[in-house]
């Protein structure tokens, strides 16, 4: 009985021992991840993401600009009475929200010209067009042309943009300018991003006009020998437009003539000193 207390109590103390080296093992490995996750958590933050260089960013805004197309025209119109047409064109004109640019006027013995340049809204274009085409008078000639110019004025925009974005910068390199030097350099750098960005904007402000405005070149034209009723001309009409023609490019001849007649004048005279001079030679 003693022998099998004494047993008992050996296998109880070896069952205790184990259990201690299980839970300091346990509680070993527990700190390690402890040790780890402590680490882990006390390490530098990751760098934050690289940003964008400024020309890069300014390349993905300009990207949005809408197309940038430039419309022109050229129409020649053939019209029975200059003054009444031009009334004509005037009121077509107050409807399209359009103007006149420039006015030119020329009136020759065979004919009437009426030039106008003419701005219009781009949206108006086609209807002004149109307009002119249907109830003013005969059309000679139309020609009309689209020129896309979105590539020029992002191009433009871009580079605008970074000449800003560096002209900023040496702003704040001149507040920080320490001598004299420095303040000349970078002031000329200055002057010469200004001069830069005012032809820049000067010429988006060019094509913006360009393309909200349409331009049109309108000619009124007016024969004042024949008339568009009389259209059909005979072999009797052409003689005597000939021969009439020619009596005037005779009658222009003899008054050319009579313009030269200092000339004229002068030859006698000139005769009459050479024979001298060479009677006095042969003396």
């Amino acid at each position: 009985m003693k022998n099998l207390i004494l047993l008992l109590i050996s296998f109880t103390f070896i069952h205790c021992s184990k259990s201690d080296g299980i839970a300091e093992q346990k509680v070993s490995a527990d700190l390690v991840v402890s040790d780890k996750l402590v680490n882990f958590s006390e390490s530098e933050p990751a760098p934050p993401p690289p940003q964008e260089e400024p020309q890069q960013r300014t390349t993905k805004r300009i990207d949005t600009i809408s197309k940038k197309i430039i419309k022109n025209g050229d129409m020649r119109i053939q019209v029975g009475d200059i003054k009444k047409s031009q009334g004509q064109v005037n009121e077509i004109l107050k409807k399209n929200n359009a103007y006149i640019q420039t006015e030119d006027f020329r009136n020759s013995d065979a004919d009437e010209n009426l030039n106008l340049t003419i701005r219009v809204p781009h949206k108006n274009f086609d209807a002004l067009i149109n307009s002119f085409s249907d109830g003013i008078g005969s059309v000679l000639s139309k020609n009309i042309s689209s020129e896309d110019v979105t590539e020029e004025y992002t191009d433009v925009a871009i580079k605008l943009a970074n000449k800003k974005i560096y002209l900023e910068k040496y702003r704040d390199l001149l507040k920080r300018a320490s001598n004299t030097k420095d303040m000349l350099e970078i002031q000329e750098k200055i002057r010469g991003l200004e001069d830069e960005i005012d032809v820049a904007e000067g010429k988006l402000r060019f094509i913006d006009d360009r393309v909200n405005y349409s331009t049109l070149n309108l000619s009124l034209y007016k024969e004042k020998v024949r008339s568009s009723a009389t259209s059909k001309i005979g072999f009797g009409s052409r003689f005597g437009d000939s021969l009439t023609q020619g009596w005037n490019s005779f009658i222009s001849f003899i008054l050319g003539v009579i313009s030269l007649w200092p000339f004229f004048l002068a030859i006698p005279v000139l005769i009459f000193l050479w024979r001298k001079w060479k009677g006095r030679r042969k003396k």
